[in-house]
């Protein structure tokens, strides 16, 4: 089963449902994700197990992405040693904070998007025009609901400027955060439905013209922390009132000169939780 956002094809209008893969039951009395996640995990299972309402066939309607209301998106960075040995080749004069923030206590979290910025599957995600090396970085996402438990799963890409975070990591930020470079989707697993997320297959691949010009497999059994500690930490703080989608860092990096191009596509599977697909365009305007 997953939980999906979609275009009701009786109204036009954003729904949410739950997909069991031959149809869509649309959930009572609830019009966002971020609705059903102010819930406590056995209340939002007891909703999702319960859903009534109307039916759709699965192939009839168009997802969304899983992100809406006052949700946002967050991730964590290097997380897996792959992750780590990136950014130490690219950062040009501080590597040594790289290879710090991997082993310390305390991970490393910062923002990544609002809700209305992200990009669902079939969508488009952007390279900055004044950066020269852009990559994708696909990565199991948290679903949080505002107690912070992890009550899902989702698959992301915290598409990232490595010409501008390799000057210089206080550009993090700019590396970051821009219109298209979040995607998430196409839908959430339900945390009660995954054995074992530590066993996740993650597969990148990057198709140019017809052909693949970048392919590559991890999985999330490589990942140095704990999920429930990056959850955590990021709820030490700060609150969440409509959930949240915490990237959990990426172990698939493309090496050194490669960059997305305009056209690309890009497909990210994680098992178990599905397949995200977008196509890449370069340039604000692209995105408007």
């Amino acid at each position: 089963m997953h939980i999906v956002r979609f275009v009701s094809p009786l109204t036009g209008a954003a729904a949410v449902g739950v997909d069991d893969g031959e149809q869509v039951v649309e959930l009572p009395g609830v019009t966002t994700v971020g609705e059903l996640l102010r819930l406590g995990s056995g209340e939002l299972r007891e909703r999702c197990a319960g859903a009534d309402g109307t039916r759709h066939p699965s192939g009839s309607v168009r997802r969304l992405a899983p992100v809406d209301g006052q949700m946002e998106v967050w991730a964590a960075g290097v997380t897996y040693r792959r992750s780590r040995e990136a950014r130490v080749l690219e950062s040009e004069r501080a590597a040594d904070v790289y290879e710090l923030v991997y082993d310390a206590e305390r991970p490393e979290l910062f923002f990544k998007s609002v809700a209305w910025k992200v990009s669902g599957d079939g969508g488009r995600i952007a390279v900055r025009a004044d950066s020269e090396i852009d990559v994708p970085e696909p990565e199991l996402g948290l679903v949080l609901n505002a107690l912070g438990e992890i009550v899902g799963y989702t698959v992301v890409d915290d598409v990232s400027s490595r010409t501008i975070e390799g000057v210089n990591p206080l550009y993090l930020p700019q590396a970051k955060i821009y219109l298209g470079a979040c995607a998430v989707g196409p839908a959430i697993r339900p945390a009660w439905e995954v054995a074992d997320p530590y066993a996740l297959d993650i597969t990148l691949t990057i198709g140019r013209a017809g052909e693949t010009v970048w392919d590559g497999k991890a999985s999330t059994s490589q990942l140095n922390r704990r999920l429930d500690d990056l959850a955590g930490y990021l709820f030490r703080a700060d609150s969440f009132p409509d959930g949240a989608v915490l990237a959990t860092g990426t172990c698939l990096v493309p090496d050194l000169p490669f960059t997305l191009q305009d056209g690309d596509t890009v497909t990210i599977g994680i098992s178990e939780i599905g397949i995200l697909t977008t196509i890449v365009v370069r340039g604000l305007e692209a995105m408007r």
